[in-house]
């Protein structure tokens, strides 16, 4: 019986190969396919293959993993970006898109045909585990990742919350294989992050682009504008993966009253252009946006957008390059397609595509040393003298002071003191302000 089934599998196989060849050489496509019809006759070797195999070959096999392994082959030579995928790896794609998912929360994909961290999604497992975008990823448990696509890695990957799994990491400068045992957790759906810094100064955090991004976005900064008047604002896009392209074009368009976010073009060659919308309230306030080599994708096109715009600075180092465009196709039986279609190009024309987008303010991230056991003596000011004549404190007031926890003040000057591209575009915002006064006075005389 199972033999039968097998049977009437690879005949049906065989048949929609058949008929497939017939319908791409008859006479009614000869000009469309002039130039494409011997490639297209290679099908009929395919046919001869799985009749070979469903004949000759010393085991039985299953006709299905013949036909979908065929498959997956034959996409893999395309590029690193396109897969096929089985009916549950394409409900596990959609997961990551729509809801939470267990594992240890890294964007990955294949660069020099090796398994490559893109990036590290903040607050993940791997983020506190000390993975770094640009690690490659030589093992997972004790399997080698030599020629594996993208998702058979995600499948290792990925597993119930509280699980273990073990990546052996190879990393640039590092001489030896590094090895991290990882406690899978869910991954948060939650993509923007947000809060206030000194001097009025706003801060979001974007770790990446799902579906509500461009919404969580708009109520941050409506509830940070009702507070304050923004002296600037300071958009974090580092260790952005990416993610969907109708966020990115919101999140852009959100600082952006006009003028050309993205432009994508296709095998045809033909442009299809993203344009920004007035906004019903303007956002004028100073802008930097900060990037580095875990920034890719959906995070490029908005610091690209905003760059070529004159709407921000850049501030960082030079983003991961992926420019290129994936489009989902479902198919007949629940599996699906993910195919490389197109190339992203920012307004002036530039592709990002290995390439990448170049700050216009290079600082190199530090990581912070370990602070020394010894305390150094106290500085006396006059505010510690006994009997001092108080004086009005700058910065926050006190009525603003006391709706901050100590707690919460406490993370984010730790964040600050931690994080030497954040303080420089701390100060770069802080002397906009102070520039600009001179400035005023200048053109008043």
């Amino acid at each position: 019986m199972v033999k039968a089934k097998h049977n009437h599998f690879i005949y049906q196989a065989l048949i929609f190969i058949c008929l497939l060849f017939s319908l791409l050489v008859s006479d009614g496509y000869q000009d469309v396919l002039a130039g494409t019809k011997e490639v297209y006759r290679n099908i009929e070797v395919l046919g001869e293959v799985l009749h070979k195999i469903e004949k000759n070959y010393v085991e039985g096999t299953d006709p299905k993993e013949l036909i979908y392994g065929a498959i997956k082959g034959m996409v893999r030579t395309l590029d690193p970006h396109s897969f096929f995928m089985s009916q549950e790896e394409y409900k596990e794609l959609m997961i990551e898109t729509k809801g939470s998912f267990s594992g240890v929360g890294v964007e990955i994909t294949i660069r020099d045909n090796v398994l490559t961290v893109v990036s590290p999604i903040e607050g993940t497992p791997a983020f506190k585990a000390g993975i770094k975008a640009g690690d490659q990823i030589i093992m997972i448990g004790s399997t080698s990742t030599k020629d594996f696509s993208i998702m058979e890695a995600v499948k290792l990957i990925r597993g119930p919350k509280g699980s273990k799994i073990g990546l052996t990491i190879r990393r640039k400068g590092v001489e030896k294989p590094i090895g991290f045992l990882i406690t899978r957790d869910v991954i948060p759906i939650k993509s923007v992050r947000s809060f206030l810094l000194p001097s009025d100064i706003g801060y979001v955090r974007i770790s990446n682009f799902q579906s509500k991004t461009g919404q969580e976005l708009f109520k941050t900064l409506e509830e940070m504008e009702s507070k304050k008047r923004l002296n600037g604002l300071i958009l974090d896009l580092r260790n952005n993966p990416g993610g969907l392209l109708s966020q990115a074009l919101e999140v852009a368009d959100e600082f952006l009253d006009s003028g050309l976010i993205v432009s994508i073009k296709g095998r045809d060659n033909k442009e299809e252009k993203s344009i920004a919308r007035k906004n019903g309230k303007p956002r004028t306030y100073p802008l930097i946006v900060l990037i580095n080599e875990g920034s890719a994708s959906a995070s490029e096109i908005v610091a690209g957008a905003l760059q070529d715009n004159k709407r921000a600075l850049l501030l960082g180092s030079t983003t991961f390059g992926k420019g290129s465009v994936q489009t989902l196709f479902p198919l007949s039986d629940g599996s699906g397609l993910r195919l490389t279609t197109a190339l992203y190009y920012t307004p002036s024309g530039r592709s990002i595509q290995a390439s990448g987008i170049e700050p216009d303010i290079k600082v190199a991230f530090i990581p912070p040393k370990e602070k020394p056991t010894a305390k150094k003596p106290p500085v006396i000011r006059e505010k510690d003298l006994e009997g001092h004549i108080q004086g009005e404190t700058p910065g926050l007031e006190k009525e603003e002071e006391s709706k901050i926890s100590p707690d919460e003040r406490s993370t984010i000057q730790q964040r600050i003191d931690s994080d030497n591209q954040l303080r420089s575009a701390i100060q770069i915002l802080q002397s906009w302000g102070i520039l600009s006064k001179v400035e005023g006075r200048q053109t008043q005389k």
